[in-house]
């Protein structure tokens, strides 16, 4: 069974347990019901049962199908796939591979087109019809809706492009620091708080790659469990040691603190020079935020350092729009590393450091981001300088609000209808579970055939039994928007029963 359920009561023991539980923390994980679990572990017994009856008839030459062998075999090459990870590409993913990746044919705002595609031989190859289907966004991350094809955004993204080119063919480093760089640099750092800031292309390897330029060999980094995997892959490059925590259990991160500090390296029980607690601000899987409050107090108690990934929280939370420290209300200072990306709420592409001015000075030597990679566009660079001074702005500050309503409104009526919703109220993102690999498929099909795009994850990206559908609100969906897409939810939910929450009334979507 995956995760808990803090309930009300839950949450008086949690209260009088760690003394750290508010209406900004408090996060419902409801348990899997045992039933689910069976089935699902029973769906994937049966798919692979059928997997292996299919490569047997393949391989007697009573089935053809492509896929059956390694076309790199016979050439003398190793092969690309593991033996399993071959066997569950063709005989499970390829079968519901039409309802990933799918290619898009406008701006991924609020409403957008789909390119429409179709298959004769079972998802292995696609043939375009020429036609979209126009459907309701809830898969992107365009969180403050800034990802328009008009508007100040858009008018100062094509006036960038036509006064600067495409691109100044040099790293930053060399020739490729343009003064839209340092307006840039300089904006965000007012508009974080913080002494001094530095930007990249790719948000990506601005964890990737930044990691390894302040952590490295002889230190320690404690990383929450479901940290994303350009931060796995950062601590991986570094060469320190790292160990992860449970998600969000502050108790558990304290005791492998406080182990660090009194037994230091395993092997030589030298102290560590230096200990990073890694987290992100809002996970884009789960929908929690991270307990930043406690984070601060643990690592000035340990003398730690800080690295927070604001990829989905900058923009998206805080009454002003600057991310958890903002949300929380807390001391920009006591952050160390603030980390963030650009491809979400400002609709741009990128990804920036933050912090005092000689961890910034310390980056642009030593980071490999910043020494070989190109320079940012102009146009991308422009894209993120106006929605910055948007946020800042009255219509800014609705669109703050409206996201703010509009996950609220919608989560808490997916909760009332007797679905299990993982995460925080107040996150933009909205996982709902459907446990098995059937109804993941059924589900998303038939959002799309009522006008609804959304996101459908299953294993091997989730847990066995933690199949959802991903939710991304934005500030430019509209009350319809969020009724219809709650309608076709409440009847596809009825229809194969995705009602799964022991704790709260299953109702239909007219009964609230």
């Amino acid at each position: 069974m995956t995760g808990t359920l803090f309930s009300k009561a839950d949450k008086d023991i949690e209260i009088n347990k760690n003394n750290d539980c508010n209406d900004l923390q408090c996060e419902e994980f409801e348990e899997t019901p045992l039933y689910a679990a069976v089935l699902t572990y029973l769906s994937y017994a049966i798919l692979c049962l059928f997997g292996w009856l299919r490569d047997f008839l393949r391989q007697s030459n009573i089935e053809k199908k492509r896929g059956a062998v390694d076309p790199n075999a016979s050439l003398g090459f190793v092969p690309l796939y593991q033996s399993y990870e071959s066997f569950y590409t063709r005989n499970m993913y390829t079968r519901v591979r039409d309802i990933f990746n799918r290619p898009i044919a406008s701006v991924p705002g609020a409403q957008f087109e789909l390119t429409e595609r179709m298959s004769d031989d079972y998802n292995w190859t696609y043939r375009y019809t020429g036609r979209t289907i126009s459907a309701v966004n809830f898969g992107s991350y365009n969180y403050l809706g800034f990802a328009e094809r008009t508007g100040q955004c858009a008018t100062d993204a094509i006036n960038g492009l036509k006064s600067y080119a495409v691109s100044s063919c040099s790293t930053r480093s060399e020739i490729g620091t343009q003064r839209y760089h340092v307006e840039l640099e300089q904006l965000l750092a007012n508009f974080l708080g913080v002494e001094s800031s530095i930007v990249f292309g790719m948000g990506f390897a601005t964890n990737a790659l930044n990691l390894p330029a302040i952590a490295s060999k002889g230190d320690l980094i404690l990383s929450d469990e479901m940290n994303h995997v350009s931060l796995i892959i950062g601590m991986r490059i570094s060469g320190a040691s790292y160990q992860t925590f449970a998600h969000n259990d502050m108790n558990d991160l304290e005791a492998k603190l406080h182990a660090a500090i009194v037994h230091g390296h395993p092997r030589t029980n030298r102290p560590w020079k230096k200990i990073f607690i890694v987290v992100e601000g809002v996970y884009s899987m789960e929908g929690s935020i991270c307990r930043l409050p406690q984070l601060i107090e643990l690592k000035k108690k340990y003398k730690a350092y800080l690295y927070m990934d604001e990829a989905h929280s900058i923009g998206a939370m805080g009454k002003n729009g600057r991310g958890i420290v903002d949300y929380f209300n807390v001391n920009v200072n006591d952050v160390d590393i603030l980390m963030g990306t650009f491809t979400k709420s400002f609709g741009s592409a990128g990804g920036y450091i933050a912090g005092r001015k000689s961890l910034i000075d310390h980056i642009r030597i030593h980071s490999h981001a910043n020494t070989y990679a190109s320079s940012m566009s102009a146009p991308i660079v422009q894209q993120i300088i106006s929605s910055l001074r948007l946020l800042s702005s009255p219509e800014g500050k609705k669109r703050i609000c409206q996201l703010a309503d509009n996950a609220r409104y919608f989560r808490r009526k997916l909760v009332d209808m007797g679905f299990i919703v993982y995460g925080n109220k107040n996150s933009p993102v909205v996982p709902m579970l459907l446990y098995l690999p059937a109804r993941v498929t059924h589900f998303n099909r038939e959002m799309l055939r009522r006008g609804i795009a959304v996101v459908t994850v299953g294993f091997p990206a989730t847990k066995l039994l933690e199949a959802r559908v991903r939710f991304c609100l934005s500030a430019a969906h509209t009350r319809p928007m969020l009724d219809a897409a709650l309608a076709a939810i409440d009847e596809i939910g009825t229809d194969i029963c995705l009602r799964y929450s022991s704790r709260h009334v299953h109702r239909r979507l007219k009964d609230l």
